[in-house]
């Protein structure tokens, strides 16, 4: 691998940025006291960060915003042809459907490319068919069932609570302090309410009371689980669940984000400890996940585990998350860029050789 392989960065925003506009929101609009900061980054500061991070790591690498322009996605890949994409667009057209779809392009031209390939995109977004191929290879997940449009079951077979979530998003889109709910009626509520919001039929799963756990898996060849990770919920207050919503991920102003406390490496018994990894090498590679990913699990009181979500391509923040791991095993956000880039040439030199 040469030093001067050329990486391009590639993102999609639209727009002005959610956090540039949240910085401009007086604190005393807050009603609670923020325990964290208010002043995340922005795409366009994450961007710049890895692209310094690869440059530290010896590539030429530059950033494209492809501006849901397909022309310029083209343009970018057929005339400036990069040694390798990092690929960081999750959605297009405003939709993440064609997230995938991008992927495809890259597979049609021929550029090496990070992380997953077209197929584990779309599967992994629809949450039902992730669970059954679990569920089909003796790896837990929790129980559930899938209301389409116009049909609410009243006989589901599920115990309460259950918490209620669209079948067909990612980064928690649509989770929030209302879906658990603990009754038919909250339930049906519920369910239409994700009908109505987000266009797709709701998933309904047994709500697992537990430990929640994530671990970032590596590589390829083969792939290495990194130190767990573990969401702390000691300090949430009764009128929240211990889940985690869309806004304890992505919202600074709301109050879920400065109570849950991200924790690695997780606490765990050894034997404990080695299971779960094992539990999330297992739905990684059954998934196809390739290069980097993140799988999202419970703990029950009996240390059962329950895989809740398997995220090709999660958040690369630097000190966030999936970055928060790899530090813990003693990379660098500039190695851990730069094994993720080699995986991806790797791969491509393998089938074209």
């Amino acid at each position: 691998m040469s030093k001067k392989s050329s990486v391009a960065v590639l993102h999609n925003q639209v727009g002005e940025d959610e956090y540039e506009l949240m910085r401009r929101q007086p604190l005393k609009d807050l009603d609670f006291k923020p325990e964290f900061k208010i002043d995340v980054a922005t795409v366009d500061e994450e961007i710049k960060a890895v692209v310094k991070g690869l440059k530290m790591a010896g590539f030429r690498a530059y950033a494209v915003n492809v501006n849901d322009r397909l022309d310029t996605l083209y343009k970018t890949l057929n005339r400036r042809k990069p040694d390798v994409i990092f690929n960081l667009i999750e959605f297009f057209n405003d939709d993440p459907y064609q997230e995938s779809m991008v992927a495809g392009l890259y597979e049609l031209l021929r550029i090496p490319y990070t992380g997953a390939p077209p197929f584990t995109l779309a599967l992994c977004q629809r949450k039902a068919s992730t669970k059954r191929l679990l569920l089909a290879n003796d790896i837990r997940t929790p129980r559930f069932r899938v209301m389409e449009a116009g049909r609410l079951r009243r006989r589901h077979g599920l115990h309460y609570p259950v918490i209620v979530k669209p079948a067909r998003e990612d980064a928690s889109a649509g989770i929030d302090n209302s879906s658990v709910v603990e009754s038919l009626d909250q339930m049906h509520e519920r369910v239409q309410y994700v009908w109505k919001e987000f266009q797709q039929p709701a998933l309904v799963e047994e709500y697992i009371d537990g430990r929640e756990l994530n671990v970032a898996v590596l590589g390829n060849d083969p792939p290495e689980a990194l130190p767990i990770a573990e969401m702390d919920f000691s300090k949430v207050p009764s009128h929240l669940h211990n889940i985690v919503t869309y806004d304890a991920k992505w919202n600074p102003h709301h109050e879920a984000f400065h109570k849950m406390y991200p924790k690695c490496p997780a606490e765990l018994p050894k034997r404990v400890e080695k299971r779960v990894k094992e539990v999330a090498l297992a739905a990684y590679k059954l998934m196809g996940c390739r290069g980097y990913a993140r799988i999202d699990m419970r703990l029950n009181k009996k240390n059962r585990i329950f895989v809740l979500e398997v995220n090709p391509n999660p958040d690369l923040t630097e000190s966030v998350a999936f970055m928060e791991s790899a530090q813990e095993a003693g990379l660098s956000f500039s190695m851990t860029l730069k094994k993720i880039v080699e995986e991806a040439l790797q791969r491509s030199a393998v089938v074209h050789s």
